[in-house]
């Protein structure tokens, strides 16, 4: 289809707007059915270009910069699937979490408002409904230039439009904590977006480095180009911090599990398996592609700065009561998973950390669904407080369990395939290089799927099973706007767990071609 990856970026950008009005106008509804219908043709568009494998489209720009495009390559397909399936599925579920969310927020509002003037200053009779509908208007079309930001970032094929999408994805991720996240949340929203902004700074002036000794921003340019091995390292570990801090590494994480544990829980199911995971993109194209001989010597220290990332991230995960501060602190582990497999120097390891991409994006996706449904029906989201719910919310908590499983890397699910592919590349380097250090970091990896796989049931315990809490007792299951969703991703990730090929018969080409296998 022609202009088909330009439709599927810039679309959402364009109907946002009418997102807004029809939000205001004809309330949640309408407007949450118009999101899911863009974003649906929207990813229509993109799984119908992939199928046919590596697809680009090109457009005149500006002669500073060099070329505008898109790309579909083994590289690229994974990440742009992922994200809009994602986007797609948690429109129609944002559907009565942010209703809830709405009335929560206009309820803090009057009573506010009442307790500073001494009366209530909303008084009209459409107050809530009319509040309800502004919201959800522009709630919905912050969600649809989130979504665009995500995708147009993977595609891109210039080091200035990559950036330029990249601190796109940050404005509306900035405006939704900060209008309907949690506790401080104005405060995680300044947080979120000082870290992450600092990162695509330090990013900005690797892609400055490499584009002025190139003499082009182009894509193609650079990787036919030849570049002093000292400017190649200083522009490497320039753009290697800037994106580390996009994916919560260690050191740079810090900002992770404040903003997932603010964030709308519809936006914590993007932020967490999506964004974040375009950090791992970056290196995968602009390290691990362009700069293959940089990457080389990177690569052992990628992999040792991904184990501290898993192990730490789970042993924090295993510490805590909240369910989203421990899904948040099992994302920082889950990306030090892909870090690892990327600096494992392996076709079948940079292949597994590629593929943990799709497998966190579907199991965290579940669980932060989960965790949203434990919000909006229990009210609560520690996990002291919870208990036994298996029995009154079946499919919420076999979904739910799908996702830890997913993470934890067992079969049938995606996570074993992911996992499976990583080690096996990890160990095979260890071996062919005969490295003492890649050996016992191997080791040490395995023993990190101990943790995730601890903290994963543990936290199902304690949800879905043992005795239900009397003042659960009257607990139902969520409605279909936000089961639906979970049970298309469940099935999603077995069906991948069973048939990996779906993704892997364009990693597996790409990665070889990228080491020269």
């Amino acid at each position: 289809m022609e202009y088909a990856l330009l439709q599927a970026v810039f679309l959402p950008l364009l109907l946002s707007p009418i997102a807004y009005i029809l939000g205001r106008r004809m309330g949640p509804t309408v407007t949450t059915w118009f999101t899911f219908g863009v974003l649906l043709y929207c990813t229509f568009l993109v799984i119908d270009v992939s199928l046919s494998g590596s697809y680009s489209e090109h457009y005149t720009w500006t002669k500073l910069f060099g070329e505008f495009g898109f790309k579909l390559d083994g590289l690229a397909i994974p990440f742009a699937v992922i994200i809009y399936v994602l986007s797609t599925v948690l429109a129609l579920y944002s559907k009565p979490y942010m209703i809830h969310k709405f009335h929560e927020l206009y309820e803090e509002h009057v009573h506010h408002s009442s307790s500073s003037s001494g009366q209530t200053t909303i008084t009209e009779s459409g107050g809530m409904s009319d509040y309800v509908n502004k919201q959800s208007g522009l709630y919905f079309a912050l969600y649809l230039v989130f979504a665009m930001g995500m995708l147009g970032t993977v595609l891109a094929t210039n080091l200035i439009e990559f950036y330029v999408f990249f601190e796109v994805m940050l404005i509306p991720g900035f405006f939704l904590v900060a209008f309907w996240g949690d506790g401080p949340r104005r405060r995680i929203s300044l947080m979120f977006l000082f870290w992450t902004h600092v990162g695509a700074v330090v990013l900005l002036l690797g892609f400055l480095t490499i584009g002025l000794a190139v003499g082009s921003f182009d894509f193609t340019a650079i990787s036919e180009a030849k570049i002093p091995q000292n400017v190649l390292m200083l522009a490497a570990i320039a753009i290697v911090l800037g994106l580390a801090v996009k994916m919560a590494a260690f050191i740079f994480h810090i900002w992770l599990p404040y903003v997932h544990g603010a964030a709308p829980t519809p936006i914590s199911a993007l932020l967490s398996p999506a964004m974040i995971g375009i950090g791992a993109y970056g290196v995968f194209r602009l390290i691990v592609e362009f700069l293959p001989g940089t990457y080389e010597q990177m690569a052992i220290w990628l992999q040792i700065w991904g184990l501290a990332t898993m192990i730490y991230g789970g042993a924090m995960a295993l510490m805590q009561d909240d369910v989203k501060r421990l899904l948040a602190y099992s994302s920082v582990s889950q990306m030090g998973y892909i870090l690892f497999g990327i600096g494992s120097f392996s076709v079948l390891g940079l292949a597994g950390g590629e593929f943990m991409y799709v497998t966190h994006g579907l199991g965290k996706a579940l669980l932060f669904m989960t965790a949203g449904i434990l919000i909006v029906q229990c009210g609560t989201r520690s996990m002291t407080k919870l208990g036994g719910l298996a029995g009154k919310m079946p499919i919420t908590a076999v979904c739910g369990v799908i996702g830890a499983l997913t993470i934890a890397g067992v079969p049938p699910t995606s996570g074993f395939m992911g996992e499976w592919t990583l080690f096996a590349g990890a160990l095979d380097t260890a071996i062919k290089q005969h490295s003492t250090i890649r050996l016992v970091t191997f080791g040490l990896g395995l023993v990190a799927t101990v943790i995730t796989m601890s903290y994963m049931l543990w936290m199902l315990k304690r949800v879905f099973f043992g005795k239900l809490p009397e003042h659960l007792s009257h607990v139902k299951e969520a409605s279909w706007y936000m089961t639906a969703p979970m049970m298309v991703l469940a099935g999603f990730t077995v069906i991948v767990g069973l048939y990996p090929d779906i993704f892997f018969k364009d990693i597996l080409p790409y990665m070889k071609g990228v080491l020269g296998a």
